[in-house]
């Protein structure tokens, strides 16, 4: 069997879909493609600038293509991914959590666990389905205080008895 460089843009296209396995932001997959295509392109015999001009045009259509189009299929709806942290999540309320292997008391934010401090009392330990209000992170700590519901004011001394 005699090497071909259709063979070279094969293995190239081989490689590059494999790589996509550890990314998940489908560039590599859409390069895959563009070269599975030049390899069928070098196959008909063309020169090696007409093989690097027709992977520029495959990767020009196919790029856009697939980051537009396919990928959004892949991610879940609502999750803006690379936001955690910036401040979008300041006064969200969330539900406490325990970690299964260590039993830390945490929160998800966009699917990642956080431990927990309370800004106000510093307690890291809250009972499992306590509800939250997210302030800030800091470092990897969540902090956040306890949530108080609107119609409930905090609690006052509302008692009939006089001091003297």
């Amino acid at each position: 069997m005699d090497w071909n460089p259709a063979y070279t843009w094969l293995v190239l296209a081989l490689l590059l879909s494999l790589g996509e396995l550890t990314s998940g932001a489908m560039v590599l997959l859409a390069l895959g493609i563009a070269a599975a295509l030049t390899a069928a392109v070098t196959a008909l015999g063309l020169t090696l600038p007409w093989q690097l001009l027709s992977m520029a045009i495959f990767t020009g259509v196919l790029l856009p293509l697939c980051i537009m189009v396919i990928r959004p299929r892949f991610s879940p709806r609502g999750v803006a991914y690379g936001t955690t942290g910036t401040g979008v999540e300041k006064g969200n309320h969330y539900t406490t959590l325990r970690r299964d292997f260590d039993d830390a008391t945490g929160i998800k934010v966009n699917g990642d666990f956080y431990r927990l401090r309370d800004l106000d009392t510093g307690e890291i330990e809250f009972p499992n389905g306590t509800t939250v209000v997210f302030r800030r992170f800091e470092g990897t700590t969540a902090l956040v205080t306890l949530y108080q519901p609107a119609d409930i004011a905090p609690q006052e001394d509302n008692s009939q008895r006089k001091e003297p």
